[in-house]
């Protein structure tokens, strides 16, 4: 197989998403559901949680029963502001859908509204779901935990997730202000995405047992597994930095998606037995929606919104740098570049979207093969 990447279009690899999860036994309702977060992230350019995990992620999961494909959404305690769900390890892209959808529900009767998940699985890009909110004219905050991946600063034992806590809100530009990013200093998908290309990692993402520098991402990914190896919290290893920053964010959201819920946290969501052997992740997550209009005129809330960030990127611009971005800009232009040119496909994945193809005897030809 060429090494060389190839460009396959946003329907063609969705349309194979979801057909493909359900051979694997996900309800075609939901396979939908679950192949539209996971293209969204192809989508926005955010190339380490979208078809690349379809997978290894996904479909490895459900055929070890580490993950059901059916999903079972049960309410557990549900106010007129607030509900604990609990996702019984099925698909988290569909419980943390139907738990948005939830919290917004809330938020247009009360003006806020709150949904804590136990028991789920990964849920895709956390940016999903402020991208729903923004489209009904909502504020949207939204975490989930994760397999232990950071250390504590000063520490080197691998204790939090990568722990993204997500903030999205409309504008009246085209994009929506969405910042979604992990509260280690890289987010785990990353590494899984440079091990793909082959490309090294730069000093001091990842840290050994002894606190020395890994840059290689296979001994990283390993390492993980076997505890000898963690990321740094944002900021870097130690305090000069302000590691100690992402430090207490990834606890945050550590605590928000494993307390309210009486969850599962840190250790507990290894997804590792007792022998090695593979076990139910039992993440967590929350959704905090807000209704503009409870507040203001939405549109004049997303003026304001909008005025701020044209002023953000019209400031003063350092020596090299012509340009200044706002969070989800960057995104929002990768859309344009994929919607006219399609998703970059590496070899790696190609072979991992046969496989999948080739182990449920799919009549599927992709785009490359013709």
């Amino acid at each position: 197989m060429s090494a060389e990447l190839v460009y396959a279009g946003f329907d063609e690899l969705h349309e194979f998403m979801r057909l493909g999860f359900i051979a694997a036994g996900v309800p075609e309702a939901d396979a939908k559901t679950c192949a539209d977060v996971l293209i969204e992230s192809d989508k926005r350019g955010i190339d380490s949680h979208g078809v690349g995990r379809f997978k290894p992620i996904y479909i490895d999961r459900i055929r070890a029963g580490i993950q059901s494909p059916v999903t079972q959404f049960e309410v557990l305690r549900e106010t007129i502001t607030t509900a604990v769900v609990d996702g019984h390890d099925g698909m988290g892209h569909v419980i943390g859908v139907r738990a948005m959808r939830m919290a917004m529900e809330k938020a247009k009767k009360c003006g806020m509204g709150m949904v804590a998940v136990r028991n789920s699985t990964h849920y895709g890009i956390a940016g999903y779901y402020p991208i729903m909110a923004a489209g009904e004219n909502m504020i949207c905050f939204t975490g989930t935990n994760a397999r232990p991946s950071i250390a504590p600063t000063f520490g080197v034992e691998n204790m939090l997730g990568t722990n993204p806590l997500t903030i999205g809100f409309p504008t009246d530009e085209a994009f929506p202000f969405i910042i979604d990013c992990a509260t280690s200093i890289t987010q785990r998908g990353k590494i899984e995405h440079y091990n793909r290309i082959g490309k090294k990692l730069p000093a001091g993402w990842v840290i050994d047992e002894n606190g020395n520098p890994v840059t290689d991402p296979a001994a990283a990914l390993e390492g993980f597994g076997a505890g000898t190896c963690a990321l740094a919290p944002l900021g870097g290893i130690g305090d000069e930095l302000a590691g100690y920053k992402g430090y207490g964010y990834a606890t945050v959201v550590e605590i928000l998606s494993a307390a309210l819920q009486c969850g599962n946290y840190l250790k507990a969501l290894s997804g590792i037995g007792p022998d090695g052997e593979k076990i139910k992740y039992h993440l967590g997550h929350f959704f905090i929606a807000i209704d503009i209009s409870a507040f203001c005129d939405p549109e004049q809330f997303k003026k304001t919104a909008g005025d701020i960030l044209r002023q953000l990127r019209a400031s003063r611009k350092a020596a090299g740098h012509d340009r200044i971005y706002t969070a989800g800009e960057k995104e929002y232009l990768a859309f344009l570049e994929r919607s006219a040119h399609g998703v970059p496909i590496n070899a790696v994945v190609r072979r991992s979207l046969e496989d999948v193809r080739d182990l449920y005897r799919m009549d599927w030809t992709f785009s490359w093969e013709k």
